[in-house]
């Protein structure tokens, strides 16, 4: 199994290329790590190898707190490695801190995660990461949603909708008044 390789990074459309004593790694890394690869520098990842029937890849990262978070994101079932590398294009420090909010917005914005799987990848992490706060899993009330809904069409993000909206006591108020209350709080964020 390979863990870590130093060598020569060669940028690729999907990748890099570590060059080791004259051996080539291909290596999948976070779109966030890619960006700071000099083109044919040097570089030093810890590597994850991922074995399939049909495959053998490597997925690089800067540090291994970042390795860590990946590997734990594939034991969340329905969390494959290509969508654990996309969830990774964000620290590991906030993933965790997604994990201890309850936040399914923030995952629910990465490619392939629907609320499900967002919330099934907070229920099965919070006992390794902790919890700071409790997932509601209970749908949301027509007037919720109706704030909610109006809320995205006036191009506010659904994380910051979902993080304001619990602050608002929305059953209580009309649609508007409860829209009007919302608004200055998320032109804040």
């Amino acid at each position: 199994m390979i863990s870590y390789l130093k060598g020569q990074a060669v940028r690729q459309p999907q990748g890099l290329i570590v060059i080791c004593h004259g051996v080539g790694y291909g290596v999948q890394i976070p779109e966030r790590v890619y960006e700071h690869v000099d083109s044919d520098g040097q570089i030093e990842l810890f590597v994850h190898t991922h074995v399939r029937e049909d495959a053998l890849e490597l997925f690089g990262f800067a540090n291994k707190e970042e390795q860590s978070v990946f590997e734990l994101l594939l034991d969340v079932s329905g969390v494959g490695p290509k969508t654990a590398l996309q969830i990774l294009n964000f620290s590991p420090s906030e993933i965790v801190t997604a994990v201890q909010q309850a936040d399914i917005g923030f995952f629910s914005q990465v490619p392939r995660v629907g609320k499900k799987l967002a919330q099934k990848i907070i229920i099965e992490l919070r006992s390794k990461l902790g919890s700071l706060k409790d997932l509601d899993l209970q749908p949301l009330s027509q007037q919720h949603q109706e704030v909610k809904e109006a809320l995205l069409q006036l191009g506010f993000a659904e994380r910051d909708i979902d993080k304001v909206l619990p602050q608002l006591d929305i059953e209580n108020q009309t649609t508007a008044a409860a829209i009007k209350a919302a608004l200055p709080q998320l032109t804040r964020t």
